[in-house]
């Protein structure tokens, strides 16, 4: 599957040019979630898990944003593309 994920948040170590998600995999939750889980709780754990309902977009956020030249870059296993 070719699949792109856009995204327009420059400052994420996974950004890349023509505003496209470099990250090999990212994990989309509740912002309520992204809020109380630390940042190792990310791709590697998704299938366990408990799925949740944020009923509007404007309630969700990429748990694996990463800001640019952090050292966090690992924390996640997530690779970059």
């Amino acid at each position: 599957m070719n699949q792109h994920i856009h995204c327009i948040i420059n400052d994420c170590h996974y950004y890349g040019q023509g505003n496209k998600c470099q990250a090999q995999e990212i994990l989309v939750a509740t912002d309520q979630f992204g809020e109380n889980q630390p940042d190792n709780i990310d791709c590697e754990m998704a299938a366990e898990l408990t799925p949740q309902k944020a009923g509007s977009c404007l309630k969700t956020c990429c748990k694996t944003y990463v800001p640019k030249g952090s050292n966090n870059v690992t924390a996640d296993n997530v690779k970059k593309l």
